[in-house]
């Protein structure tokens, strides 16, 4: 008797995990459907090294390449520094691998100098003539990887709130968001997706809020320290 209650028991609630499982399956998926309907891919994709990379240009002349931080998309550039640009400029964000609409290769370890070798690949991949690299966040830790692991193929840097270091308790808190298993990627819904989504849904800059375009000259420093 009381075996047949344990075994009741047991497969009460191997039903109830996998009764969990689906419903956190089913959120994911309606969570990324949701994302894909208010942003969609807009640009172009690459293959480098076994990762897709997502990325939009625009604009002609000296090239700009943009690297967003930690949970962000090339739409952080996109939607509000592009439109502020004069002509003269050849413009292009991309999603970091694993971010926005970029997928990163089986096996990737996301580490710095990894990354920096993937802008540094696709950099090359569209023929760009060392171009200036701007990196926010994270992103400005994978460009000052790339200026000094690869300082010959660009020609500066431009550093938006980079991370530089690492500091006390940044380990533990950033750790939350470190899945090493891409089954439970896969499973776990990120609500922050869909809210990013829908941030991008507004207008992020209103005529008002427009400063005057760079001119062509603007430039920023140098990788070789000639300015």
């Amino acid at each position: 008797m009381l075996v047949s209650i344990l075994l009741w028991l047991l497969v009460g609630l191997l039903v109830l995990a996998l009764v969990i499982v689906a419903c956190l399956v089913a959120a994911t998926l309606w969570i990324a459907a949701k994302a894909e309907r208010l942003v969609s891919s807009s640009g172009q994709f690459v293959e480098i090294d076994g990762n897709r990379i997502h990325y939009v240009e625009t604009g002609e002349g000296r090239p700009i390449v943009f690297v967003h931080g930690l949970g962000a998309q090339l739409h952080q550039f996109r939607h509000t520094l592009f439109s502020r640009f004069g002509p003269g400029y050849r413009l292009i964000a991309l999603d970091r691998p694993g971010s926005g609409y970029s997928v990163r290769a089986r096996g990737a370890t996301g580490r710095l100098p990894e990354q920096a070798e993937i802008v540094r690949r696709f950099i090359e991949t569209l023929g760009l003539k060392r171009p200036l690299v701007v990196g926010h966040s994270l992103g400005g830790a994978v460009t000052l990887t790339l200026a000094v692991e690869h300082p010959e193929a660009i020609s500066g840097i431009a550093l938006l709130a980079p991370l530089t270091h690492l500091e006390a308790g940044v380990r533990e808190k950033a750790g939350l968001l470190y899945i090493r298993s891409r089954l439970w990627r896969r499973i776990m819904p990120i609500p922050s997706l869909y809210r990013q989504a829908s941030d991008m849904r507004g207008r992020p800059w209103s005529s008002s809020s427009r400063r005057r375009p760079f001119p062509p000259t603007t430039w920023s420093m140098a990788a070789d320290g000639s300015g």
